[in-house]
């Protein structure tokens, strides 16, 4: 009978990241920040956010658990090495609470991602960077409309009346 084959350092980072985001599911907080090395970063892209730190990255999560209650991840790829876990994913939920200075919209949004995934010595996560497309979230919450639409033409030109003068300008001596 064959012995079986150690874990590979691949495989312990997927299975930690796997369990990252099962506690993510769950809300569990403090489960979470379990599967973290002792000084975790989290680096939300599409806003520049980044945060250092136990605290830090606590108050990240406690701020997106209270903004969407349902909050779910469901991973539809992964992708492992030795350095770095990779995995693509939808987070779907509703946004019931204050997010990013938004009040709660209500509005259910589904969102893909691609997370990367760092590890310190011990095979916890170091870092989390996180990459998305924050026109996505913004129109499935109502905040922004394309501007190729009625109401999107409209409230570009309210928002940006430079950036429009300046762009008709162009349109006018076509340069």
């Amino acid at each position: 009978m064959e012995a079986a084959s150690p874990e590979t350092r691949a495989q312990a980072r997927l299975r930690q990241v796997e369990e990252h985001v099962r506690l993510e599911n769950l809300h569990d907080l403090d489960g979470v920040l379990g599967t973290l090395g002792a000084d975790p970063q989290y680096h939300d892209e599409a806003w520049e956010d980044r945060r250092a730190g136990r605290d830090g990255v606590r108050a990240y999560y406690a701020e997106l658990f209270a903004a969407a209650g349902d909050l779910r991840i469901d991973v539809t790829s992964r992708h492992a090495s030795d350095e770095t876990v990779v995995i693509e994913a939808i987070i779907t939920g509703a946004q019931t609470g204050a997010w990013r200075g938004l009040p709660p919209t209500g509005r259910p949004f589904s969102i893909p991602i691609c997370a990367v995934f760092s590890f310190d010595p011990d095979d916890r996560i170091s870092a989390e960077t996180l990459y998305y497309d924050r026109a996505t979230v913004l129109r499935q919450l109502g905040v922004f409309h394309e501007p190729t639409t009625a109401v999107g033409r409209l409230l570009t030109a309210i928002n940006h009346p430079l950036t429009i003068a300046a762009a008709l300008l162009r349109m006018i001596t076509g340069r």
